[in-house]
């Protein structure tokens, strides 16, 4: 039996997707095929590259402020810009994420790995054609049963990949690939369950964030995040109906660029498992 892990996008809240694999990793829980959209991309990468939880989660911190180096006051400008339609800010960000490509590049690289095909472990990439209103999917493999060829890019370093699918409007400026404009994969898929069952995992569990309640102390910038969750999981709903498990991390109010919550981040993640841990082995051990 196959098991496979499909992770949401998230912004910094993504590192919570090392604590769940670090807590995986110490019940013994091994993972065949997985797949990431936007963070979850960078985490998934990571992993499938051969880097241990712990090693991504240290990566992950060190270069977290490079690849972001914002904070929630230009991001709101950056939304505000987007929203003007017609504006030749619509279709940039605030920065051009070429900062994504060339760390995780050089991190792949330390692992002898350039391209997707060079990894072993089935992986998934989620993208969206900005240009085209369609979703296309970074892998290593094509998929065993009949699929739309052309929704799948095998061509790709990891690297570029990872900054098409981490491409979020206004903070990231859309990743141009050939005749492409990728944004982040969260637009469409942001939970791609569907895309792991179809590289072979027999079993799937999915990891998403919860929204976090909106109250008399929530500012512009907990809406904002409120906003995204909810739209991130309504187009997730008919993805996580297909998992055999959704696991919702709870990350208590982090915004999407709160560099300085990473270590707690960490932690929700691997609590999450830990404290769902007979359902994980159930599934596991179920034929």
């Amino acid at each position: 039996m196959k098991l496979g892990l499909a992770l949401s996008g998230g912004g910094i809240r993504g590192i919570a997707h090392a604590g769940v694999l670090k807590a995986l990793q110490d019940n013994h829980i091994t993972i065949d095929v997985i797949g990431g959209t936007s963070a979850g991309s960078m985490i998934a990468s990571l992993y499938a590259i051969g880097y241990e939880p712990e090693e991504i989660f240290h990566l992950f911190k060190k270069h977290a402020k490079k690849v972001i180096g914002m904070n929630s006051m230009p991001l709101l400008s950056g939304i505000q810009n987007v929203m003007k339609i017609g504006s030749k800010k619509a279709i940039t960000g605030l920065k051009s994420g070429e900062a994504i490509e060339e760390i995780y590049d050089k991190i792949a690289q330390q692992k002898q790995v350039k391209v997707l095909k060079d990894i072993k472990m089935p992986i998934v990439i989620p993208a969206v054609d900005i240009t085209e209103s369609k979703e296309y999917v970074f892998t290593n493999q094509m998929p065993k049963e009949k699929v739309d060829n052309s929704q799948y890019i095998l061509d790709s370093t990891i690297g570029k990949a990872i900054r098409a699918s981490s491409s979020f409007p206004a903070v990231f400026s859309p990743c141009r690939i050939k005749t492409h404009a990728f944004m982040d994969g969260g637009a469409l898929d942001n939970v791609p369950v569907f895309e792991v069952k179809k590289q072979g995992a027999d079993k799937v569990i999915a990891v998403k964030f919860d929204a976090d309640p909106i109250d008399e102390t929530s500012n512009l910038m907990d809406i904002v995040m409120k906003t995204i969750d909810i739209m991130g999981n309504k187009i997730a709903e008919e993805s996580l109906e297909m998992s055999d498990l959704v696991l919702n991390v709870t990350t208590d109010k982090v915004g999407l660029l709160d560099i300085e919550k990473l270590d707690s981040c960490y932690q929700y993640g691997y609590d999450c498992v830990i404290q769902n841990i007979d359902k994980i082995l159930n599934i596991r051990d179920d034929p």
